[in-house]
């Protein structure tokens, strides 16, 4: 778990870690972060005279952030846990934002990270899974149900290996960060071989990883192809484990992406800015959120009216 008191420019005024303890079960895992949270609003007390005012939650797996309910996430065992109220009971009535791990993180991504002045965007995390935030105007799409932006689950290669999802071919199965780790590892010999490794083959001029890295980016381009022509972003913004290879992704990645559009405009591809506080920023924006005053949209930074801190705090970063 990582929590956060957020000040109202989007900096991380105090950040603390924790271990989220879901060896102990899922309520074990509520209880703690009901904990961290209470612990983080008293601090502000101590550190600047005031608690926070108002409290942003990010979570993985299914959401439905209208009635804040943390609806499935493997990970952690939990079903239906109505969680922004029992923050709010536990906070003392302060009002909580519950969101998407990574709808929340491409939400700070786009304000104040790589995404900022976009009035439309992509957010892409290449982690276990892939998974994606839609930006439009200053806010992350959710969609009807919750499922919004699950890119990972897109069909590139029809028949091809089976996902957990129940569908053959998704593009997280090829080109998410434990996919590549696991084809690498395959093609080396090297059960511990990981992504990471891969990068520096490929760097290293090993004719295997090149292999396995450039089916990986293929695959990656025809997903986010399809993305582009139904969302038309201005910008792309790629994260997660993957994307820190650096060029050795976004060099190939940009004239895979290239080489596919037709009549598509193309829109810049970045790398994401705020690494992983992007989370925790992002629940502090959804924080700062409740306390404006304009039902239509948050300023540039999210920021309340009345200069006060919100707390936030957000479980690991987890795709399912």
């Amino acid at each position: 778990m990582k929590a956060a008191l957020a000040g109202p420019g989007g900096e991380l005024l105090h950040q603390a870690r924790r271990a989220t303890g879901r060896d102990r079960g899922p309520d074990a895992v509520v209880e703690g972060i009901l904990d961290f949270a209470a612990e983080l609003r008293a601090l502000g007390v101590d550190r600047f005279g005031e608690p926070a005012r108002a409290a942003g939650v990010a979570v993985p797996g299914i959401v439905d952030e209208e009635h804040g309910t943390a609806v499935y996430a493997a990970n952690l065992g939990w079903r239906d846990v109505p969680l922004r109220a029992l923050l709010g009971e536990r906070l003392g009535s302060v009002p909580v934002a519950l969101g998407h791990d990574v709808r929340t993180g491409g939400l700070a991504e786009g304000r104040i990270g790589a995404g900022k002045g976009a009035d439309r965007f992509l957010f892409v995390p290449l982690g276990t899974g892939i998974a994606g935030a839609i930006g439009i105007d200053g806010r992350v799409e959710s969609g009807a149900h919750g499922f919004a932006g699950e890119i990972g689950h897109v069909v590139v290669r029809p028949g091809g290996l089976p996902c957990p999802c129940g569908q053959r071919g998704c593009l997280e199965r090829f080109a998410s960060a434990s996919a590549v780790s696991q084809a690498w590892a395959e093609a080396c010999g090297d059960p511990d071989a990981d992504a990471a490794d891969c990068a520096k083959a490929v760097d290293s001029g090993d004719p295997r990883a090149r292999a396995v890295w450039q089916d990986a980016v293929d695959a990656l381009a025809d997903g986010l192809v399809t993305a582009l022509t139904l969302l038309d972003p201005r910008v792309l913004i790629i994260g997660g484990g993957l994307a820190e290879a650096g060029e050795t992704l976004f060099s190939p990645l940009r004239d895979a992406v290239r080489r596919r559009v037709t009549f598509q405009k193309l829109p810049r591809i970045v790398p994401a800015a705020l690494g992983d506080t992007a989370g925790c920023l992002g629940a502090g924006l959804l924080a700062w959120d409740l306390l404006g005053t304009d039902p239509h949209g948050p300023g540039p930074h999210g920021a309340g009216p009345d200069g006060t801190t919100p707390t936030t705090t957000t479980p690991p970063e987890v795709t399912t």
